[in-house]
């Protein structure tokens, strides 16, 4: 953890604090990189755009999570970040970055700590994305979103789905009929609840058999 000193000290750099409306871009692919991004509250998704125009979604980022790290090795943002709903960026300078970790003992190592985070759950996603059926796909998705909410000490088990189901479809591969399907069923087998897009995961063992993951319940 960071010392009270350390914290001012990292806010003093954090000079750039930006709210996002529902469907501001954070950053657009090719922007020079320029800074990594913490999500306070609110939610992004990112997406990389096909020279035939195609959009793929490529991730959704949550609060707590921090969103450019992939940019870290080029020169340009690979992608684009867009809010999902209104949401709070903390916005940090890499070269300042750099330095105050110099610094900063603690903080270097929270930030290794945040990073091997973030490829875990990019790892865990690319695992949950090789699943064949669409039933363990979706239910892979539901409990990873889980198990990234209860270790930001969050509610793992009732959330706010702030992606729509075509942006579900898209990142899952599925169609968004499909994804609809999938709701109903689940529904139906009482292992989830949707009510105005707040999910509520009713039967944690039996998804987590579903996707194929380990339950730590």
């Amino acid at each position: 953890m960071l010392a009270d000193s350390e914290i001012e000290h990292l806010d003093n750099i954090v000079q750039r604090k930006r709210v996002l409306k529902k469907g501001e871009f954070l950053f657009k692919a090719g922007d020079p990189f320029d800074a990594i991004h913490a999500i306070r509250s609110g939610s992004l998704k990112s997406y990389t755009i096909s020279s035939d125009g195609i959009e793929q979604l490529t991730g959704f980022h949550l609060p707590g999570e921090m969103v450019g790290l992939n940019a870290v090795s080029t020169e340009a943002y690979p992608s684009f970040a867009k809010a999902l709903e209104t949401s709070l960026v903390c916005s940090i300078p890499f070269d300042r970055l750099e330095a105050l970790a110099r610094d900063l003992p603690a903080l270097q190592s929270q930030l290794f700590r945040v990073m091997s985070g973030e490829i875990r759950d990019e790892q865990e996603l690319m695992m949950l994305l090789s699943k064949k059926n669409a039933d363990e796909r979706f239910a892979a998705f539901v409990m990873n979103l889980s198990a990234r909410y209860r270790r930001r000490g969050l509610s793992d088990k009732e959330f706010f789905l702030s992606m729509t189901r075509s942006d579900i479809g898209n990142y899952l591969g599925l169609a968004v009929e499909t994804v609809s399907r999938l709701i109903t069923r689940l529904q139906k087998k009482e292992l989830i609840e949707i009510k105005d897009r707040y999910l509520c995961i009713k039967d944690l063992h039996e998804l987590s058999a579903l996707a194929g993951t380990s339950c730590h319940h």
